[in-house]
């Protein structure tokens, strides 16, 4: 692991997870005003020239709000099926397609959010996606999904939407483990979610189809306790970083992206 999980100096959450300015390739419009204001923001695939657009609820907490480490792998979805030699996921959806080419990949994200990675990985690799968060998240993470869903069946995916709470082995059953790569953004926050992670990571990578399952997942340092989640999974699986963002202005680290794998 990097000096990142060693380092010390704290990190302003606040800052980092809601950014001011908007990056290139998205609009944001806001609808309404005080609780009911909506923001509507649009997300450009450039590899595929088609526009996912995704609703955010500021006044219904972090939940429904996009965070940094999700753009982060949207990109590198984009820019996979853009350049696939290039791209820090090759290695590892090579391996999962075993050479197949035309064989769906079955893809589950967790703590969703908007969905605006799941839904992305369907349009960039025409997958399978199943898109989880906690049930009350559930209605605005379906909205999305039906938002998005003629550009889904226009680039061959589909995306399901299922509530899924961490270390909850019933919500895991009806979800299933019949999954070929797990992705998740900033799922790595507060430090009680950390064994229920680690535990529902462990039942997926562990179960369903054949072969040896993976878990990309984008994330932001922000605390120290970090570490703990860390040093936890690595007792269980294989753990390497496969890309990291360069640091934006004003901060000191960007997002880096991991690949987690079980151990035999």
């Amino acid at each position: 692991m990097s000096s990142q999980e060693d380092d010390d100096e704290e990190i302003d959450p606040v800052k980092m997870i809601l950014p001011d300015e908007q990056e290139e390739g998205k609009s944001l419009t806001t609808l309404g005003d005080d609780a009911a204001k909506q923001q509507l923001q649009e997300h450009h695939i450039r590899s595929v020239e088609s526009m996912v657009v995704i609703r955010q609820l500021p006044s219904e907490g972090l939940s429904f709000q996009l965070w940094p480490a999700a753009t982060t792998l949207v990109t590198l979805l984009d820019n996979h099926r853009h350049h696939p030699s290039k791209s820090p996921l090759a290695t590892t959806l090579s391996a999962l397609s075993n050479g197949d080419n035309d064989r769906k990949l079955k893809i589950l994200e967790l703590g969703s959010g908007t969905g605006l990675v799941g839904i992305a990985a369907a349009v960039t690799l025409g997958a399978d996606v199943t898109v989880t968060d906690l049930p009350y998240v559930v209605p605005n993470l379906q909205f999305n999904v039906d938002a998005n869903a003629d550009v889904v069946a226009q680039k061959g995916g589909t995306v399901n939407v299922a509530p899924l709470r961490w270390g909850e082995d019933d919500d895991l059953e009806v979800v299933g483990r019949e999954f070929d790569l797990v992705l998740a953004s900033d799922v790595v926050y507060h430090d009680h979610l950390f064994e229920p992670l680690i535990q529902t990571l462990h039942s997926l990578l562990n179960g369903g189809r054949g072969g040896k399952k993976v878990f990309v997942m984008a994330h932001l340092r922000r605390w120290k306790k970090d570490t703990v989640f860390f040093k936890k999974a690595k007792k269980l699986f294989g753990v390497e970083t496969i890309h990291a963002d360069p640091p934006k202005e004003g901060s000191r680290i960007g997002v880096v992206v991991y690949r987690f794998v079980g151990k035999s």
